[in-house]
């Protein structure tokens, strides 16, 4: 006979002695015997984390066998709360972590808390090779996880390109870049101009405040707003003195600063353009020294002598307030250039000549009226009327913003010619009839190619 032990989750036949046979006969039931149990497999974490080891005998959670001897039931000691008894029951295989330690702590042989790894958590994975990719230290890129974790998303698109070895785009490094300059060079001019490291000519030109401060104000109008297109500057010399002479118009002389900005940023020389004013934008308080300061310079013949027989570039706009406030439906139709007193300074100099042609800028202020008897009252040569001024009242300053195109000429040499032939007033009329009509040609042909006013 047998006796079955239920202490156990499962069914064990224990056989029986001589004398439990007989009580049994007897129909009395023998004594349970105690038996001691078989110590549990406990795993045991070590500190790596690394393996599972089984228990003694005499474990956490065991029966004790000297109290199993005597019949009564073993008081179980205090059980760690670390370890979990099995009781017979295999525990369930524990999950492979879906995350990974970072590449610097696997490397470096150190545990993500700081503290040293045991060898056998330097040892427990292997190199681990991904497809189309080289073998690592079985840690993915800290780049990859922390541009995953920012992202919010458990795909990963955010490290994709880092998992698989791309390196990331450098866009922002170049933003930095442009900042960082752009910062030391407003730091240089600041120390510039508190130590008075700067030159000024002596007609007031700056030419340090010009290209640090001035231009880059100006270059996003003429680059992004007016998208001016710059032809024939190779026929502007790169040193020595020359005579630019273009077209005027625009309600406002806003030709003048494109064109200065035209030779500054796309001539191979990186020249300033010395502009001859009317005597209207000295008058003004606050206009006439940034002019002076930006290189204008009195329209009067002395003056351009001086630049030009110095080795300057020098721009002058015959037409003057005859081409700057002409109606629109005047547009593209030169006015009369004057008595040619720059045609004599350019002979007196021995500079030569080169037309320039600007296309667009009459559409920026359409001019539909002049409001003569209020610009007289006020001091001025015209107070234009357009579309947008003065209905709008200061928006109606925003011009609009047409397609540019900017073309210097053939250059008309002087050098030929003796002395005394700027006194002489039938070669001085020739050679300004002759460069305003190439200039009007000019215009005709290219509104001939221009596709629209804003395009």
């Amino acid at each position: 006979m047998a006796d079955r032990d239920e202490s156990r989750g499962d069914a064990q036949i224990i056989p029986l002695n001589s004398e439990e046979r007989a009580a049994t006969a007897d129909g009395v039931r023998p004594a349970r015997r105690s038996r001691s149990r078989p110590a549990a497999r406990t795993p045991v974490a070590d500190a790596g984390g690394a393996a599972l080891k089984p228990a003694t005998s005499g474990g956490v959670g065991s029966p004790d066998p000297a109290m199993a001897d005597a019949g009564e039931p073993a008081p179980r000691r205090p059980a760690d709360q670390s370890v979990r008894p099995l009781n017979g029951v295999r525990p369930p295989r524990a999950k492979r972590s879906t995350s990974r330690p970072a590449r610097s702590a696997a490397s470096n042989g150190t545990a993500s808390n700081g503290t040293a790894a045991g060898p056998q958590a330097a040892t427990r994975r292997g190199p681990v090779t991904r497809p189309g990719g080289s073998a690592g230290a079985g840690a993915e890129d800290a780049t990859a996880s922390n541009a995953r974790t920012a992202d919010g998303r458990g795909d990963g698109r955010a490290g994709l390109g880092a998992e698989r070895g791309t390196p990331a785009p450098e866009s922002g490094f170049a933003e930095s870049g442009d900042l960082e300059t752009a910062l030391a060079g407003v730091l240089a001019f600041l120390r510039r101009r508190i130590t008075g490291d700067y030159v000024v000519d002596e007609h007031g030109f700056d030419p340090d405040l010009t290209e640090h401060v001035i231009a880059p104000l100006l270059r996003p109008v003429y680059r992004d707003y007016f998208r001016v297109e710059t032809r024939g500057l190779e026929n502007v010399p790169d040193v020595g003195g020359a005579l630019v002479v273009a077209n005027h118009s625009g309600t406002l002389p806003v030709d003048a600063l494109m064109m200065a900005m035209a030779i500054l940023d796309h001539h191979p020389a990186h020249r300033n353009l010395r502009m001859l004013a009317a005597d209207l934008v000295f008058a003004v308080p606050f206009l006439a020294p940034l002019a002076r300061k930006i290189g204008n310079t009195l329209a009067c013949q002395a003056d351009a002598e001086r630049l030009l027989t110095a080795g300057h570039l020098v721009g002058v706009w015959p037409e003057g307030f005859k081409g700057v406030g002409k109606p629109f439906n005047e547009r593209y139709t030169l006015q009369r250039f004057g008595r040619g007193g720059f045609v004599s300074a350019a002979l007196r100099a021995g500079v030569p000549i080169i037309p320039c042609t600007v296309v667009g800028a009459e559409e920026i202020y359409p001019m539909i009226g002049n409001a003569k008897s209020l610009a007289r009252l006020l001091g001025l040569p015209y107070l234009p009327i357009t579309p947008t001024f003065p209905w709008l009242g200061l928006l109606g300053l925003i011009p609009l913003p047409s397609k540019w195109i900017i073309e210097f000429g053939e250059p008309v040499p002087t050098d030929s010619y003796p002395a005394e032939a700027a006194d002489d007033p039938m070669l001085v009329f020739e050679l300004t009839d002759r460069i305003r009509e190439t200039i009007q040609h000019t215009l005709y042909s290219l509104l001939m190619q221009r596709r629209s006013v804003f395009f």
